[in-house]
């Protein structure tokens, strides 16, 4: 991937949808900042000349479609895809949570990865040069699960078994796909976490967090290898939380 290549960001309204769209318009990418609300979009976007804002649901099928219409209409092409888009959902344990939470979290986590990667996909075998990379943002979650987390932590495992077939099927195609597992970056979705978050043992303890912006300098490693090099999984933490240990 090279300088002036096109990608697409969901969830680039806010955290580290936000910091990684403006690291690669930083880089000399054009852009497609995708996510549900325009004014958070249009303030990541900074006014840049190679920002391209469009409001999309990634729970809504013909929002996804009309997504990747607006960019090959302006670009002609989506060399990246940056599957960021993602919620924490309703807490609980299986017995909990509700049938209507559960699909929430499933749409927004899962059904909104695949319909965007159904387009890019799409768009990548065709164009030419063809071949893509697509970067889904997965989570410490797709390995180890936090208490009362289970709409979450689930669509976080199937985000893996989404990476390995889309990597796979992707071959002949030169579309190379991998995913980043980030634990704790500071963001406004971890305030909580850096407050005070529930252990696997029940206590409460706040947990380290470290800057987003190396998450964004991930993105750009794994963006940049060219497409017959990929990095399948990388997992970026805070060095002293805890999530490799007992108990």
């Amino acid at each position: 991937m090279t300088a002036g290549d096109i990608a697409v960001v969901t969830g680039a309204g806010s955290g580290i949808g936000r910091v990684v769209s403006r690291a690669l318009l930083a880089s000399g990418y054009r852009v497609a900042l995708a996510g549900r609300r325009e004014q958070a979009l249009l303030e990541s976007a900074e006014d840049h000349a190679d920002a391209l804002v469009v409001p999309t649901d990634v729970t809504d099928p013909d929002a996804v479609a009309g997504l990747f219409t607006r960019v090959r209409d302006r670009w002609g092409r989506v060399d990246l895809l940056f599957n960021n888009a993602g919620t924490f959902g309703a807490l609980g344990a299986v017995d909990e949570i509700s049938v209507a939470d559960w699909r929430r979290t499933v749409d927004t986590n899962l059904t909104g990865a695949f319909l965007c990667a159904h387009h890019a996909v799409a768009v990548m075998k065709e164009q030419r040069p063809q071949g893509g990379r697509i970067i889904n943002n997965g989570s410490v979650s797709a390995h180890t699960p936090r208490p009362a987390s289970v709409a979450y932590t689930a669509t976080k495992h199937a985000l893996t078994g989404l990476t390995k077939s889309i990597s796979l099927d992707g071959r002949p195609y030169g579309i190379a796909c991998g995913q980043i597992d980030i634990g704790n970056a500071a963001t406004e979705m971890t305030e909580t976490i850096a407050r005070g978050a529930v252990q696997a043992d029940g206590t409460r303890a706040a947990e380290p967090t470290f800057d987003s912006a190396h998450v964004a300098e991930a993105v750009l490693f794994m963006a940049n290898l060219p497409l017959d090099a990929n990095v399948l999984f990388l997992t970026i933490t805070a060095t002293g939380m805890p999530f490799v240990g007992r108990g």
